[in-house]
């Protein structure tokens, strides 16, 4: 009996060829305005963040402006500040941190001291108009007294000069005789004695070399707090400039 029962095929209702288009296409809709909804999401999400962003960044800045002033101004009324202290006459000074939202007087201090670049070091001979000017600007920046052999080693490593709008680095004595033979000035180891000594002609000597660009590790763009922790606070480091020194040349 069981070999004569038939087996009873189901029949699949067929469902017509627009319809089955009208249901894909109204799938397809949906899908691009679930994906719309989405990114219109995203992008207020993203929109709020950056608006919060812009405020604490306004808010610190004008922290930033505020402290200056009232930190100049104490500076101002503090007694012997702006008085040479030792005998030292060359400092060498690296800026240390970025100087968004401060005040005008020490964005203009930085400029007048060419250290527009972070890390970017220069040499100032101290007088008691430049110790004011290093006063200014020395939560940003670390300065101290460089030894002979830290003024060697970045003058030869680093030195450049800027000619005809192009940095040119200092490896031929005809370049320096063409532009300081005039000051009694024809090779690299004058250049290093006039810094060094402080001579009557360190200003133009100074001026014809560009900032140092000083050479900084790749974990301080990923780590900034634990790097800065590594090279010190900014401010005055007196001979301890030198050990900064070997670490960025």
């Amino acid at each position: 009996m069981g070999n004569s029962l038939l087996r009873v095929r189901r029949k699949i209702p067929l469902v017509p060829e627009n319809l089955l288009k009208k249901r894909k296409a109204y799938q397809a809709l949906k899908a691009t305005q679930a994906k719309q909804a989405l990114l219109e999401k995203r992008k207020q999400k993203k929109g709020t963040q950056l608006k919060f962003r812009r405020l604490e960044s306004f808010v610190h800045e004008s922290h930033r402006v505020s402290r200056d002033v009232a930190r100049l101004k104490r500076l101002v009324s503090k007694p012997g500040c702006y008085v040479l202290k030792d005998a030292h006459r060359l400092a060498f000074v690296v800026r240390m941190e970025k100087i968004n939202g401060v005040s005008n007087q020490v964005t203009k201090t930085i400029e007048e001291l060419r250290l527009k670049k972070i890390y970017s070091g220069v040499f100032v001979k101290i007088t008691p108009a430049s110790l004011k000017k290093l006063r200014i600007i020395e939560p940003y920046v670390a300065w101290g007294y460089p030894n002979l052999k830290s003024v060697r080693e970045l003058i030869l490593k680093r030195g450049q000069a800027r000619i005809n709008n192009k940095k040119v680095s200092l490896t031929d004595n005809t370049l320096i005789e063409e532009h300081l033979g005039q000051f009694g000035i024809i090779c690299l180891e004058d250049v290093i004695h006039e810094i060094c000594s402080v001579g009557e002609h360190f200003s133009q000597v100074s001026r014809f070399l560009c900032p140092f660009p000083l050479s900084v590790a790749c974990h301080a763009a990923k780590n900034r707090v634990g790097f800065l922790k590594e090279m010190g606070k900014p401010g005055y480091r007196g001979e301890s400039i030198n050990q900064i020194i070997r670490q960025l040349n």
